[in-house]
């Protein structure tokens, strides 16, 4: 069984755990804050900033397109979306609800597991950089949504800062850069504490599994989807192969285009106070899709 095979596979498993163990009544969707807690603010930044400070930044001018790509392909799908939403007459707060779902991809969550199963140090590396223009793209909407449903820019700049990935992000760059050593026990708690993001991630997304959303929200499901597991790829790769970009910065970008929709989209659904549960029912289906149309995409690159 090859590398892509064993991945997906594990990624199921571990999400089917977690559904089985909430089918079971051993966890609970309640469960999904605190582990959501653990991942964002200790494993995560943990499992980040290890990879970025072990990695050969040698290549840094030729990792900073990967951002660009995601971040223009988040808008194009945005601006594509809101005129058929518009044209179909939806109300402003619906139509927000849906774009916060298809701009935002989920290229830490699931972008991060697949990469480094798949390709290694490298290709997550690269995904952290693609990463970032989720990021920017988060940041992008807070202002956005800021002038169209209230909220104040104070705010949203403190979820920003705060935001512990992106400090990950930038010590990991700062220690790396300026070959600044970590003590043994740092380095090694450091790693132990990344190494149990992915498990907590994959059994935190088998928590939020609900098939009944198929029913509430079936059309908003169809066209979410569509835009965010069809189009955002292909714009991705539309860029990629006009840019001339080989190898991994090919494939890790168009990878992590074709992730579902992210969890912060639901962060700015109930911000802003838009239709969260329609924003809820789209991300845990698009998710489940995305387990079909992610091995679909990965075998053709």
């Amino acid at each position: 069984m090859d590398a892509i095979a064993i991945t997906i596979f594990s990624i199921i498993i571990m999400i089917g755990l977690g559904y089985f163990l909430k089918r079971i009544d051993f966890l609970s969707k309640k469960d999904m804050d605190p582990f959501n807690k653990i991942v964002m603010y200790v494993l995560m930044p943990c499992m980040i900033f290890n990879a970025i400070y072990n990695a050969d930044l040698s290549s840094l001018p030729k990792l900073s397109i990967l951002p660009f790509i995601i971040l223009i392909s988040s808008i194009i799908t945005g601006i594509v979306s809101y005129f058929i939403l518009k044209r179909l007459h939806f109300d402003d707060k619906k139509i927000w609800s849906v774009l916060v779902t298809v701009m935002i991809a989920n290229t830490a969550f699931m972008g991060y597991p697949v990469t480094l199963g798949i390709y290694g140090q490298e290709g997550f590396l690269r995904a952290i950089f693609c990463d970032i223009a989720t990021l920017s793209i988060f940041l992008l909407l807070s202002f956005v949504l800021i002038l169209r449903f209230g909220g104040t820019i104070k705010t949203a700049i403190k979820k920003i800062a705060l935001f512990p990935p992106l400090w990950a992000v930038v010590l990991g760059l700062i220690f790396n850069l300026f070959h600044i050593p970590l003590a043994d026990v740092f380095g090694y708690t450091i790693n132990y504490l990344g190494q149990g993001a992915i498990p907590l991630i994959m059994i935190t997304l088998g928590l939020s599994i609900d098939f009944s959303a198929l029913s509430r929200s079936k059309s908003m499901i169809v066209f979410t989807s569509i835009m965010k597991l069809v189009f955002f790829p292909l714009v991705a790769f539309i860029l990629v192969t006009n840019l001339g970009l080989v190898d991994l910065q090919y494939t890790i970008s168009i990878i992590e285009a074709a992730m579902p929709s992210g969890m912060l989209s639901l962060l700015l659904a109930i911000t802003y106070d838009l239709d969260y549960e329609l924003t809820s029912d789209c991300i845990l289906i698009n998710t489940v899709i995305s387990l079909i149309t992610l091995p679909i995409i990965i075998s053709l690159l």
